[in-house]
């Protein structure tokens, strides 16, 4: 489920006549002040993030004048939830409240229909009290049956003139999460004001991921359920995602830094869902942060775990790089070693690297992984299903206590010299470069002999045995062939594919010339 803020939701209740305080979003002090001083009164200011207990933890404030909001703000700005900084302010004018009340919508799975939950004694502590909550099963096309409403409103503590107002906002709730498709829409409360108004004070709201494409005024930049703003990687495997449906990449930054007594942050890079869980769990039982949580599944692409690599490895201090997924996966795991070769090579992996690879040809995997990064500064070892997850993060812990080498420092990658003068044709998201001058009759036929029948021999070089567009989505196959060719040590074939948005990240160039 995709989060939206309270800003954000409370601005789709205004376009449909709730009532919700005056107010506006801000991310910077000067901002939230001038705010304030539109209003001209007092107010209270919330960090928006995706938690509960925002006032806990000192994420809701009250001032009296615009001086006092920005120092307020300087403060809430500064704060971090979870691993990651609050960016943004809701100012809004404080409301002076007679009665609390509470009423959400969600859907029912079990009645395949939506669901409103109203409490007439609403405030903090709802969910616990049962007793208070009424349930209104709603028509998917209609919402929730009026003649109830009404009746369950009018014999509640609800003053007569505002019965009709808080019937409105129920079925306001309701119109808003069916425009929108959400998945929860909660008002906790939903406020009487001591000037007789029915007003929505806080707002929480989800929507589908599977609609978030037909409302792109929403401006969600991933459709899928997060407990902060989405992170910089995170958008990038998202864009990732969306362009490559060869299976699955998941990624979701955890940790930027360690606490005491941790061993360091690590990589991870999982593939199915379960035995990745296993999998982090014996990792962090080896006294270890995870960084992030990746996942390359349901048979990916070479290309596709290559770009995931890439991601993760563009995160600083880690101290070693950690694959492990279900075992028994169906998929074939050369493709897996050969997109994770190429990475490794590319950005000449210092730090130790434990990769599971179980699953079909896990022999021919592990085979190839071992060979391609025999020769780089970091140990790579490559698993089977066999040996369990808390085998390989024992092993791994070995491996980073014995290592001598700094925590990784991102960096891009480098090319071999032939890469920009050698002969080159355009596929999906990059090129295929191919040393055409350093090509000996032995380089030649292991080309073609592992392009799957995409090269021939011509005049003593391979070149295209299609057509150009016959080989715009064969990314894979040329990364096996890199692959293969590195192994057999006549490098003579580069492909070259681009991460969009991790230069940025970066904060660098690809390292030009690196050599073969």
């Amino acid at each position: 489920m995709a989060r939206l803020h309270e800003y954000q939701a409370k601005a789709l209740l205004a376009k449909h006549g709730m009532i919700v305080p005056r107010g506006g979003s801000a991310t910077t002090p000067r901002a939230a002040g001038e705010i304030a001083a539109k209003l001209g009164c007092p107010v209270v200011v919330k960090i928006q993030a995706w938690t509960t207990g925002r006032k806990a933890i000192g994420g809701v404030v009250f001032a009296d004048n615009p001086a006092e909001v920005v120092e307020q703000a300087k403060r809430l700005l500064s704060m971090t939830v979870g691993n990651f900084p609050v960016t943004e302010v809701l100012v809004e004018e404080l409301v002076a409240i007679r009665e609390e009340l509470f009423v959400s919508l969600a859907l029912d799975d079990a009645a395949r229909a939506p669901v409103i939950l109203l409490s007439l004694a609403g405030g903090s502590g709802i969910e616990q009290r049962a007793g208070d909550v009424h349930r209104l099963a709603c028509d998917p096309k209609t919402g929730p049956d009026d003649a109830l409403l009404k009746k369950l409103i009018a014999a509640s503590r609800v003053e007569t003139e505002l019965q009709d107002a808080v019937a409105s906002a129920v079925r306001g709730v309701f119109e808003v999460a069916k425009t929108y498709e959400a998945r929860s829409l909660e008002i906790n409360p939903l406020v009487t004001t001591e000037d007789g108004r029915v007003v929505a004070a806080d707002c929480r709201m989800t929507i589908d991921d599977y609609a978030v494409f037909r409302h792109p005024e929403l401006g969600i930049e991933i459709a899928r359920e997060l407990d902060h703003p989405p992170a910089a990687l995170e958008r990038i495997a998202y864009d990732i995602e969306q362009a490559d449906h060869r299976g699955t990449f998941y990624f979701a930054q955890l940790n930027t830094k360690t606490d005491d007594g941790s061993k360091g942050l690590v990589g991870f890079h999982g593939a199915g869902g379960g035995g990745s869980m296993m999998s982090m769990d014996a990792i962090m039982s080896e006294g270890f942060t995870i960084a992030n949580f990746t996942d390359t599944s349901g048979n990916p692409s070479a290309a596709k775990v290559y770009r995931a690599a890439r991601s993760i490895l563009s995160q600083p201090d880690l101290v070693g790089y950690f694959g492990s997924g279900s075992g028994v996966a169906s998929q074939e795991q050369f493709w897996s070693a050969y997109g994770l070769a190429k990475a490794f090579w590319e950005l000449e992996l210092t730090i130790p690297a434990v990769i599971r690879l179980g699953g079909n040809s896990e022999d021919r995997a592990v085979e190839v992984l071992s060979d391609a990064c025999a020769e780089l500064p970091g140990k790579v070892e490559g698993y089977k299903k066999d040996d369990t997850p808390r085998t390989i993060s024992q092993r791994f812990a070995e491996l980073v206590s014995a290592s001598t080498v700094a925590p990784w420092v991102p960096r891009g990658p480098r090319t071999p010299a032939f890469v920009g003068s050698g002969s080159s044709f355009p596929i999906n998201g990059g090129k295929v470069w191919i040393d055409t001058d350093g090509c000996d009759v032995e380089a030649t036929r292991l080309a073609v002999e592992h392009s799957s029948g995409l090269l021939k021999e011509e005049a003593g070089i391979p070149v295209l045995a299609v057509a150009e567009e016959d080989v715009a989505g064969k990314d894979s196959e040329f990364i096996a062939c890199e692959v293969e060719l590195r192994r057999a040590g006549k490098p003579v074939v580069h492909v070259e594919l681009d991460v969009p948005g991790l230069a940025e990240v970066l904060g660098c160039a690809a390292v030009a010339g690196g050599g073969n």
